[in-house]
């Protein structure tokens, strides 16, 4: 019987020993933080600082980890393959990125630093799909599969190429997968301009805590961010974990391993933590607001009740209907009409910052050896655009059309440059011909709805914006324009409602169209 028994053990211990395996070994991880891209008006500050902190958390959990800072294609592409390289199978693969994320043809791509994005082809071209990172690591046998990605930001790339939404796609992943966005599907959150951000500095909370699942340390991180931020930050997870994982296994103390960590970064991140914590859950404080403005013109007009001086009964017919029309006369629409319209003051043609630009001079290279280069002056005037050079925007789009006359793309782009300096006849003739060689082509009805609206035909503004979401319901531009276009029409609570919602959607709409000399 003790032989038995000592068999049985045996064969239990057999078993067992793969879950325990499963939960405490290999684990590697790729930690990149992306922060200088020469096409955005400045460096991110969040995403090094982020990097550092969660790879010192992730060696103290046991993981081994790789940074990397700044990753051009090249350097993403070799980190990628050394980590796909150590997987075994079983064993655990994290993935962190911070940074600029697109999301095309409903999949969310990891922007290298030097990543050249003038069409959305080149989003599939130059970017990262994780997608297929996590199916790689998948082939490779990895057991437990995990996706931090803090790239929800409103990239420098995306007015370069309209029809694309803004924020990151729900990801198809393996399973055996954990994947979590610092936002809500395709929507966006600005940087708080902190050094860390309010994502990472919730997550590190909560990974600290021993014992933890990893889906409910993520889950505890979503709530945290959410009630930190008012609700405006709601991140987003997706998980098919067939096992439990914990980033800090039981009997594991994080400072135990103090050695390798005197860096001073997760120090101060750990100070950091607790003051976030504090904001406790007024979660509601947002929702109020909306439903708040339309109420008042209707509290206030059953208020001016001066009749009771008048104390026959005939007298107190006749003043009240005079009453009603009082609020009536008071119409918001008459204070909307005029649209304030500021024409935005253009880059000068000299600029040195044009001159400097590199992929100014390497198109005007190309072009000084082909000047019927059609591609090569679309594009440029595509940078001259994004740069504020319209009339050296107009003039290269001019220049493409006078090669290729059925160039969708470049009438829509002109249409949207002559729109935003106020040519707005042109601008309409440019709008109707790219709808007329590509019917539907939101783009284009998106350029056109705001060439309307800077021009007063608010209903003209509605109907082409109307077209375009229903195309793509989650084009900022579109809403935030029908917004103010049904503001200016007399329709002021549908208009506050449109604007709440693209705001929520992207934060910096209000000051793009003020870019866009609209306000």
């Amino acid at each position: 019987m003790k032989i038995r028994l000592a068999l049985l053990a045996t064969l239990i211990f057999s078993i067992a020993a793969p879950t325990l395996s499963f939960a405490a070994g290999d684990r590697f991880a790729l930690v990149i933080g992306n922060a200088k891209y020469p096409d955005a008006d400045a460096p991110l500050k969040e995403p090094a600082n982020d990097a550092r902190d969660v790879a010192e958390e992730l060696k103290r959990d046991g993981f081994t980890v790789e940074v990397g800072e700044n990753l051009t294609g090249d350097g993403m592409r070799r980190a990628f393959d050394r980590l796909y390289g150590k997987i075994k199978p079983g064993s655990v693969a994290l993935i962190f990125f911070s940074g600029y994320g697109i999301q095309s043809n409903r999949q969310s791509y990891m922007i290298p630093i030097d990543a050249q994005i003038w069409a959305e082809a080149d989003v599939r071209r130059d970017g990262f799909s994780l997608e297929t990172v996590l199916g790689e690591i998948n082939s490779r046998g990895a057991g437990v599969k995990i996706a931090l990605i803090d790239a929800s930001r409103r990239n420098p790339f995306e007015r370069r190429f309209r029809s694309f939404s803004a924020g990151l796609a729900p990801v198809i992943a393996p399973n055996g997968t954990l994947v979590m966005y610092s936002a809500a599907l395709s929507s966006v959150v600005s940087d708080n301009g902190s050094d860390h951000s309010l994502f990472v500095r919730e997550l590190l909370k909560e990974i600290r805590t021993p014992d933890l699942m990893a889906e409910e340390t993520l889950n505890r991180t979503r709530v945290g961010v959410t009630r930190a931020s008012r609700q405006e930050q709601v991140p987003w997870i997706s998980s098919s974990l067939a096992e439990d994982f914990s980033f800090i296994p039981s009997g594991t103390a994080g400072p135990s391993n103090a050695a390798p960590a005197p860096a001073a970064s997760p120090s101060p991140e750990v100070a950091a933590a607790p003051p976030v914590a504090p904001p406790p859950a007024p979660p509601a404080a947002t929702p109020t607001p909306p439903a708040a403005t339309p109420t008042p013109p209707t509290a206030t007009a059953p208020t001016p009740p001066p009749a009771p001086p008048t104390p026959p009964v005939a007298a107190a017919p006749t003043a009240p209907p005079p009453q009603p029309k009082a609020p009536e006369i008071a119409l918001p629409p008459p204070a909307a009409p005029p649209p304030v319209v500021i024409q935005p003051t253009p880059a000068p043609s000299n600029s040195p910052v044009l001159a400097d630009d590199p992929t100014i001079k390497s198109l005007s290279e190309k072009l000084d050896k082909n000047p019927d280069d059609a591609a090569a002056l679309y594009r440029r005037g595509q940078v001259y655009a994004s740069k504020g050079a319209y009339d050296l925007a107009v003039k290269d789009f001019t220049n493409s059309l006078r090669l290729n006359p059925k160039d969708v793309e470049a009438y829509n782009n002109r249409c949207w440059v002559r729109t935003v300096i106020g040519d707005l006849q042109a601008a309409l003739k440019d709008c109707n011909e790219a709808l007329r060689l590509r019917p539907n082509f939101v783009d284009a009805l998106d350029s056109r709805g705001l060439m309307n609206l800077k021009g007063g035909q608010n209903k003209n503004a509605i109907a082409d914006f109307d077209a375009a979401l229903k195309i793509n319901p989650r084009l900022t531009s579109s809403l935030y324009g029908r917004g103010l276009a049904k503001q200016r029409n007399g329709a002021v609570a549908e208009g506050d409602l449109d604007i709440a919602n693209a705001k929520a959607m992207d934060p910096n709409i209000v000051k793009e169209f003020a870019d866009y000399g609209v306000q």
